[in-house]
């Protein structure tokens, strides 16, 4: 699937529930770093519960997220039972939600059977797709086109797809077959796509359609961590999901 490995650890019960390790994430869109942590507790059955909290106030610079660490595996289980399908491409968690769980996904620029994918970043998390799917049915593809700048849209297509480019030269070297084009959704100019466009935005990308529509859906996106592993290839040009 194109999922790195990540290690988790169990509670040290015989039999007991599998607690998800803790790792480092950087809290999305803010260019800062925002602290989360998790309070647990043992019952009297011996069952660990927990609850994830966010530091009060403003996130600080220089302060990492603990998120939960989620295995290979798990993250392969949870992306297909959130798309209802197996991707059929390679790809690599962008962004989670504070529990470990995927939000985005970063999508290798060229599916298993060399078949162009053009959509870099994905939405996964069902509540948000759903959310995001209501908004498009309202007219808010309409909206979010006659909501920002041209200028700034037309930017934001081309950042996207040399993106894309970069990953795709460094991954696939010597590719002479047909290759993704357009920016966000596959298109160089307009809006096509509200959930790629949201994908992108809580991945980091410089997205004005993103961050309208963050807003309309009144979504804290310093609630979402990017990836650390995502992080540290998206900062290298020509990095390859997974």
């Amino acid at each position: 699937t194109g999922v790195g490995d990540r290690s988790s650890t169990s509670n040290g019960a015989a039999g007991g529930p599998r607690r998800p390790s803790l790792r480092l994430g950087r809290s999305a869109c803010t260019k800062r770093w925002r602290p989360v942590c998790r309070l647990e507790q043992r019952t009297s059955e011996g069952a660990i519960t927990g609850q994830w909290l966010l530091a009060e106030g403003n996130p600080q610079p220089g302060v990492l997220a603990l998120i939960a660490a989620y295995t290979a595996g798990e993250d392969a289980a949870a992306v297909e039972a959130a798309l209802g399908r197996r991707p059929a491409g390679g790809y690599r968690v962008a962004v989670r939600a504070p529990d470990g769980v995927p939000v985005v996904i970063a999508n290798d620029p060229l599916l298993y059977d060399g078949t162009p994918m053009p959509t870099l970043y994905w939405l996964v998390a069902p509540d948000l797709r759903s959310r995001v799917s209501r908004l498009e049915s309202e007219g808010g593809v309409r909206r979010a086109e006659a909501g920002v700048d041209p200028g700034e849209l037309i930017a934001s297509h081309e950042r996207y797809a040399a993106e894309r480019d970069r990953i795709l030269a460094a991954g696939h070297a010597g590719h002479s077959g047909p290759r993704p084009s357009g920016g966000v959704g596959g298109t160089r100019r307009g809006v096509k796509c509200l959930h790629a466009h949201l994908a992108w935005h809580l991945a980091g990308g410089e997205d004005p359609v993103g961050l309208l529509v963050a807003g309309w859906l009144g979504i804290d996106t310093a609630l979402y961590v990017v990836d650390e592993e995502h992080a540290e290839q998206r900062m290298e040009p020509g990095s390859r999901p997974g």
